[in-house]
């Protein structure tokens, strides 16, 4: 008899590889180098190769990696029955996702409701509390929307019940095979190069754009799909979104091309000097926001998973320190207008910060996550 789980374990982490018609258009992009996905924009922040963090600092460094007490959060179904006023709505979900409300249409990024950032139940990066509503409860939606293959941002369980949505899967060149693999009929999965676009039926133009990552679920996959930000542009607003990112010039030429923006969402957490190539940190971020030039800042990838050696909540601080004007920060859960967002209050500071250290267990379920470039 099969084991569930270990059938899971098994969907989640198996390495496909394309064929066929996906894999000419794979082999056809720029950005494919012969065997794999390449990043074909220099990075604007070299490794720091001799800072790397060993098993030893996550075992015996790194304080206050996670809240000791759930984060505040807010129930969003009543807010979400009423009308978007000013055309362009939020609300951040956790890590990554995010449900974005606009020009009426409704997109949900990179949708993570696992426990774990990790194939398996048991181990692995935990999630600091549950996402606030379940997937059962989401509105109507318009389309899911994947930035790359990582496990903090595809994941298998979420995948599977949202593939029984009748609404198409906007993601990268060959991340298809998987969704494909966990039950997404095929002809609701678009995969995009870069700067391809797909309209949805009620007007939302969707772009890929470029970002300075990589993509891998296990040791014989590193590389085989893509990795990209997204632009979403409707009747009257336009906001981007950033996935997995280090800084490089793309920022500037995606400002030029796709831009002006309403609201940029872009990743500030789990970073480390030494994945200066393919993370950002609250830094970088916004130097990305100001060559990006124009939009309120929404920070996403941040306040839900140990994925770093920084303290939980030092993105925030550092965003709120350097750019309290234009920053958007909403609670878990909190649905907002960016338009009407005033200024940021620090909810984060109602729970004191974590004081212990590392263990050996969290060094462990660390290490489950692809190792980064």
């Amino acid at each position: 008899m099969t084991n569930p789980i270990d059938t899971e374990v098994h969907m989640a982490l198996f390495a496909r590889h394309a064929n066929g018609l996906r894999l000419e258009r794979m082999q056809a992009s720029a950005q494919y180098g012969g065997e794999s996905f390449v990043n074909t924009y220099p990075s604007s922040t070299p490794r720091a190769e001799d800072d790397k963090p060993s098993l030893v600092d996550f075992i015996f460094h790194g304080e206050g990696r996670t809240p000791p007490k759930p984060l505040p959060s807010i129930d969003p179904r009543a807010a979400w029955t009423r009308p978007v006023d000013t055309g362009l709505r939020t609300t951040w979900l956790g890590h990554s996702t995010v449900l974005l409300e606009i020009d009426g249409v409704r997109v949900l990024t990179d949708p993570v409701w696992g426990e774990r950032a990790s194939p398996f139940s048991f181990m692995g990066p935990k999630r600091f509390q549950p996402v606030p509503v379940n997937i059962a409860a989401l509105p109507p939606l318009d389309a899911v929307l994947i930035s790359h293959d990582h496990y903090d941002h595809l994941d298998y369980p979420s995948i599977r019940e949202l593939a029984k949505l009748q609404v198409p899967f906007i993601t990268s060149l060959g991340v298809g095979v998987h969704l494909e693999a966990w039950g997404v009929p095929a002809e609701r999965i678009v995969e995009l190069d870069w700067w391809e676009s797909h309209t949805l039926p009620r007007g939302l133009t969707l772009t890929a754009a470029p970002s300075h990552h990589f993509s891998g679920r296990s040791l014989h996959d590193r590389n085989a799909t893509l990795w990209s930000s997204f632009v979403l542009r409707g009747e009257r607003h336009s906001v981007f979104f950033s996935g997995d990112t280090g800084l490089s010039p793309h920022f500037s030429e995606i400002g030029q091309r796709l831009g002006p923006f309403d609201l940029v969402m872009i990743e500030v957490g789990a970073f480390h000097p030494s994945w200066g190539s393919v993370h950002l940190g609250p830094d970088n971020a916004i130097s990305a926001w100001r060559q990006l030039g124009s939009g309120r800042f929404l920070p996403v990838h941040w306040g839900t998973f140990n994925l770093a050696m920084h303290p939980w909540a030092e993105p925030a601080e550092v965003l709120l320190a350097r750019v309290p004007e234009g920053l958007v920060m909403p609670r878990l859960g909190e649905v907002i207008e960016p338009a009407r967002f005033e200024s940021v209050e620090p909810w984060w500071r109602e729970i004191s910060a974590e004081r212990s250290k590392g263990c050996a267990r969290q060094a462990a379920e660390f290490l489950v996550l692809p190792a980064k470039d």
